[in-house]
């Protein structure tokens, strides 16, 4: 790939920032478009979070993904947030306007979305889910899931106080608080499993959860890529359930962004899946 002096260009802001699989992912996308452009990891420390992000104007950069620990800065620092990026509490897409002002948004609960439309096309929001676990990631799919219609959302979490912090502030009566010792009871009538806690993800604690009372007719989803067959997908799996790993959330939640930054809606195939997947960095 060629960059000249009219290279387009965006990244993506974290700290640390060296594990982040998005530079493979969009560089293969400006690679196969034959785009000039280039998308690059900006290790931000958070002591200098606030020069940074106001810096993006004055560099010509287009705009950048957000990772942690920034996303809820990102929140007070752009000059525009929607609506969405405001209930979900966090910014994880930013756009320089022409003006040279920042536009935030979160594409997380987009991703999580597409990729369970893309892996499992039958499922339907007409049942309850399930949620384990009450973080960033629990929020932006909470969201996603309300939005789609889903009639019942149950959250379980660990400590008990963090469901209810989470539920309280999106204050939709669709939302249930499940106690964590009762997680199993909670799954006899849903159609939708969703972990987004890092139980079961590579060097963590695995997830201790049986779901023999689950339908087997429910979706189970792993937001979690690394192993990419969890031991909960392993187990719903084997016993006949939809199932759906968290890679390609990854690679959903990117699409909007790009287009933005370099005027391109990319497709999520097979192809790009293996190829991200074979990065060692994380």
């Amino acid at each position: 790939m060629i960059i000249s002096g009219k290279a387009l260009l965006a990244g993506v802001m974290g700290w640390p920032v060296s594990h982040s699989r998005s530079p493979r992912l969009h560089n293969y996308w400006l690679e196969k478009h034959n785009i000039d452009g280039a998308y690059l990891p900006f290790a931000v420390n958070p002591k200098t979070a606030i020069q940074a992000f106001q810096s993006l104007p004055a560099l010509g950069i287009r705009g950048v993904n957000v990772t942690v620990p920034h996303k809820e800065i990102a929140l007070q620092l752009c000059d525009h947030v929607d609506d969405l990026a405001q209930r979900i509490g966090a910014v994880n897409t930013i756009v320089v306007t022409e003006e040279g002002r920042l536009s935030g948004t979160n594409t997380d609960g987009f991703g999580f979305m597409e990729n369970l439309r893309d892996r499992q096309p039958q499922w339907q929001a007409t049942g309850p889910a399930v949620i384990i676990g009450a973080g960033g990631a629990a929020r932006a799919i909470l969201v996603a899931l309300l939005d789609s219609g889903v009639p019942e959302i149950r959250i379980t979490n660990r400590t008990r106080a963090r469901a209810e912090e989470l539920a309280a502030t999106l204050n939709n009566e669709r939302i249930r608080i499940i106690d964590w010792d009762q997680r199993e009871d909670c799954l006899a009538d849903a159609d939708l499993l969703v972990n987004t806690t890092t139980l079961g993800m590579t060097g963590h604690l695995p997830l201790s959860l049986d779901i023999k009372s689950l339908p087997l007719t429910a979706t189970v989803y792993d937001i979690v890529y690394a192993p990419l067959k969890t031991a909960l997908l392993q187990d719903a799996a084997e016993r006949g359930h939809p199932t759906v790993d968290g890679i390609g959330m990854l690679l959903h939640q990117a699409r909007p962004g790009f287009k933005a930054w370099f005027g391109i809606d990319p497709v999520v195939d097979d192809r790009l899946r293996q190829y991200v997947l074979e990065d060692r960095t994380s």
